[in-house]
């Protein structure tokens, strides 16, 4: 693949390399037997080729039998196992998430990926309100009790940072590449139900959704989608939404990007054009060519193999190379897996439901017989939709191409000695 030589992805790529979590260390029989007297961070590989990185401290590993030791009682919170030591990479403004490390489209709260523009406020949910005004018969306050009282709707889709693409070198990982992607299960109360207790008038056609954070992100949505799809929502995968996630509410904007749906919202303002805020003039547009694109809501179908990928090695014999779709513009049709450089494309299997606007998890059983290639994915949404490569991004949208909305094909090579390293 094409490598995106340009000083603005690059500046985005350093992002992706700090705050490292993790360093990757053989370890030693003694360590595991307790004989460690500092902490480490090390990795064990599993048979199936997935790092478990664990923190190597001496009453954590000290292993022996379980069976003559009695094991804590229940708690109130439950926990992970101190093997399974996985994190999200973190920047100033955003954390990413292990894609990697996963192993169905879900993912839990804690690691469900972060974009902040003034970090996360702390707000009393009892104190939070939602106004609803401008073009409106009955402009109305609502409190958290008062959405909840709402027929209530729960639907899974995925969340997605319209700058959600970093390349630039061979020993990057899927969670660097495109972390800021997530998926979870949202409960919360139709826009639509709220637009009709409040009386939208027949002239309004857009709607400012505003938030309570320090940067009091704005953004402009057409009511259209508020009728459609749209949700106020207060719970993610079966629980009070996370701070970090909007809470006490946030809009959700089904396969829409990120941005779009506010977080900590407080308000909703109904107009007959859009409002032209800092983040849909100055931000979150970007050139196409001879002209400016904007309002560019939709994200576009994409796909990446989480396993192999780096820094997985592969030993020679079958191995099923997994991933994950997905489309802002409905469902995943069908995914293709390519072992040979793109020469040719196989279908791979897709996990069961197939949900719109969502990831779909893909499985492509290969048997690797030692040879150098290249591996990689596509998909082809509902629409007809085809995931391109990175050249005809640019063939599309010209040289000065920005990093909104990249979603190429991502290739990963493999070394004769079964090294798995980035495509670029």
């Amino acid at each position: 693949m094409a490598a995106l030589k340009y000083a603005d992805m690059k500046s985005q790529d350093k992002e992706a390399k700090d705050d490292q979590p993790f360093i990757h260390k053989k370890i030693s029989r003694r360590l595991l037997l307790g004989g460690a007297a500092t902490t480490a961070i090390v990795a064990m590989q599993s048979s199936l080729g997935k790092w478990i990185q664990v923190a190597a401290q001496q009453p954590l590993l000290k292993i022996d039998d379980p069976t003559k030791r009695l094991g804590p009682g229940p708690s109130v919170i439950g926990k992970r196992s101190p093997f399974e030591n996985i994190g999200r990479i973190k920047s100033d403004t955003s954390s990413r998430t292990p894609l990697q490390d996963l192993y169905s489209s879900l993912t839990p709260s804690d690691l469900h990926y972060e974009r902040h523009h003034a970090g996360v406020p702390l707000i009393n949910p009892e104190k939070h309100e939602l106004l609803i005004h401008g073009m409106v018969d009955k402009p109305m306050v609502f409190k958290l009790a008062n959405l909840k009282r709402f027929p209530s709707v729960t639907r899974t889709c995925f969340l997605e940072c319209s700058g959600n693409f970093r390349s630039g070198k061979e020993t990057m990982t899927p969670q660097e590449i495109c972390g800021l992607t997530s998926q979870s299960e949202w409960t919360g109360v139709m826009l639509s139900t709220l637009f009709r207790e409040v009386g939208v008038q027949p002239k309004a056609t857009w709607f400012l959704a505003e938030g309570s954070d320090a940067a009091v992100m704005t953004r402009s949505i057409p009511v259209k989608k508020g009728f459609d799809d749209a949700m106020i929502v207060y719970a993610q995968n079966g629980e009070a939404i996370r701070p970090e996630q909007g809470y006490p509410v946030r809009l959700l904007l089904p396969g829409w990007e990120g941005n779009t749906c506010i977080k900590w919202l407080r308000r909703l303002e109904l107009s007959d054009a859009p409002f032209m805020t800092r983040e849909e003039t100055s931000k979150y547009t970007y050139p196409v060519k001879d002209h400016i694109r904007q309002f560019s809501f939709e994200m576009d179908a994409r796909s990446i193999i989480t396993y192999p990928a780096y820094p997985n090695q592969l030993e020679r014999g079958w191995v099923e190379i997994r991933g994950i779709a997905w489309s802002g513009r409905g469902k995943v049709a069908q995914v293709e897996v390519s072992t040979d450089a793109g020469k040719t494309w196989n279908t791979a299997r897709l996990q069961e439901p197939i949900l719109d606007k969502a990831h779909t998890y893909f499985r492509y059983l290969w048997q690797w017989k030692g040879n150098e290639t290249e591996i990689m994915s596509r998909v082809i949404d509902e629409t007809n939709y085809t995931q391109p490569t990175l050249q005809q991004l640019i063939d599309a949208r010209g040289h000065q191409i920005s990093g909104y909305h990249m979603n190429p094909i991502t290739a990963w090579q493999i070394k004769r000695d079964g090294r798995v390293l980035l495509g670029i």
